[in-house]
């Protein structure tokens, strides 16, 4: 068998099985927790068919385990590695792809109307990505407000959200979403953004700077027109050394 032949089947695809991505970033400065979506846009002989906006997502090439394609599709939207990320749950209702639009857009696609996905969801800050001449119009959108989504993507979404509030509050995950350094308070905001609750500071406070793996650093904030705030850093490594099956934070 030569080269040629050996890539075509190395790259050859699964037409009804697919990745789909829920990349969630975390603006520090709008306090906003937010999705990234990529352009679905469709037009013949001058007219709009589709226009709309749908999750990252690709066929699974028969080579790949699940965990490989969903780690390409992430690189290849936002070149980054090594993110978190979770595997939450498999879509395959008979009827997920039957719109109006789905049917106009998969007619133009190589791809199977009876398509199952199986749903990953990252973790990762807003300002490590870089959208400038992305080739799929990427583009972050607030969780709490949202485009008009293709597929049954918001469905995806939606359960993406309920999954991390579940995982926030049992695993520190919520710092792959925040700056190496960051304040107590941009912690609790981030908890409120992703919970959509209002938290007590001064209990919040007290808890979490008793956390051995929350440590404080010999620096403050700056370029801000407040007082600047104590900074500190999570460290996994003690975490890791002083596990132990429990919420890390009670809200």
């Amino acid at each position: 068998m030569n080269l040629f032949k050996k890539e075509s089947m190395k790259l050859e695809k699964i037409l009804n099985i697919s990745v789909d991505c829920v990349v969630f970033g975390y603006d520090i400065n709008s306090k906003s927790l937010n999705v990234l979506l990529i352009k679905r846009y469709l037009e013949s002989k001058g007219d709009v068919l589709v226009d709309d906006y749908v999750l990252t997502g690709y066929h699974v090439y028969t080579h790949e385990t699940l965990d490989d394609t969903a780690t390409r599709v992430l690189k290849e939207l936002t070149g980054l590695t090594n993110q978190y990320k979770k595997q939450f749950k498999a879509f395959g209702n008979p009827d997920r792809l039957t719109s109006e639009k789905d049917l106009l857009w998969i007619e133009n696609e190589e791809f199977h109307s009876r398509t199952i996905t199986v749903a990953y969801y990252f973790l990762l800050n807003t300002e490590d990505v870089s959208l400038e001449d992305n080739k799929n119009n990427a583009k972050w959108f607030p969780l709490k407000d949202l485009p008009d989504i293709g597929f049954d993507h918001k469905k995806i979404i939606k359960e993406a959200h309920e999954d991390l509030k579940i995982k926030c509050l049992a695993e520190p995950i919520i710092f792959e979403l925040l700056p190496d350094k960051f304040t107590i308070n941009d912690v609790q905001d981030l908890y409120e953004s992703i919970l959509g609750i209002e938290i007590d500071n001064r209990n919040f406070r007290r808890k979490l700077i008793n956390k051995k793996y929350i440590i404080p650093l010999n620096e403050k904030q700056v370029g801000v027109s407040k007082k600047p705030s104590q900074l500190y850093m999570f460290s996994k490594d003690i975490y890791e050394k002083m596990f132990e099956k429990n919420y890390l934070i009670n809200i």
